[in-house]
């Protein structure tokens, strides 16, 4: 059995710190459209309009129903040739990383927000129809100001989930962390060994885990508020 070798451990970091990079990217833009996307779906389901509320609710289940690996596989394979043939090939890759991350977020944080919206007393609603506001002014003024905060910790293990998922977008040549230690570190040593393994998944430990404890501090603030 071959020992460690930590000079292969140390001559991974560049290549896992590139990937890193490119991970904390499509972690970011992923869950921006996560959060965009998932607050319109709450909105939409907490407002009941018919057929629509229906429609939605079957994508959500069929999006949280089915891998994230495979709806990357559809987006890239089916969907990209078809909508994105006209855009450079990193900008494909771009596109339907961060479309497959935040709509499959997406359908998980709705229903976060959903939680959030009906966690706001009656009484709210019943002073904004009094007060005789429009809807959007009742959304944007009374409501959604005292649901977010609550939803806050959710969302931050959500993101801190899809930072270690990130790595499911190495299957359509993102050069992610995973990535660079499979095929760039690889080919530059003949072959990635366990010690660079070790580092790209102690790198990962090395940031979620300070990120979790913020968000328990933050889940502690928000119950005492």
């Amino acid at each position: 059995m071959e020992k460690w070798r930590w000079d292969r451990f140390f001559d991974a970091l560049p290549f896992i710190w590139d990937g890193l990079l490119v991970t904390i990217q499509y972690t970011l833009l992923g869950s921006l459209v996560a959060y965009a996307l998932g607050l319109v779906f709450a909105v939409i389901r907490r407002l009941r309009i018919p057929v629509v509320d229906q429609v939605l609710w079957a994508f959500i289940e069929f999006v949280r129903s089915t891998p994230l690996l495979v709806q990357i596989f559809v987006l890239y394979w089916v969907v990209r040739p078809e909508l994105l043939g006209g855009l450079s090939v990193d900008a494909q890759r771009l596109v339907v990383g961060v479309t497959a991350l935040g709509v499959h977020y997406a359908c998980y944080t709705s229903e976060v927000f959903r939680a959030g919206i009906d966690a706001v007393p009656a009484a709210q609603w019943e002073a904004a129809t009094a007060l005789n506001l429009p809807r959007t002014r009742t959304w944007t003024d009374v409501i959604l100001p005292q649901a977010v905060p609550r939803v806050l910790p959710a969302l931050g293990n959500y993101t801190i989930a899809m930072f270690k998922e990130v790595p499911l977008l190495s299957s359509i040549v993102i050069l992610d962390m995973v990535y660079q230690v499979k095929t760039e570190y690889a080919a530059d040593t003949g072959g990635a060994g366990p010690e660079a393994w070790f580092a790209a998944g102690l790198t990962f430990l090395a940031l979620s885990y300070p990120c979790s404890i913020l968000v328990r501090k933050l889940e502690r603030r928000v119950e005492k508020v």
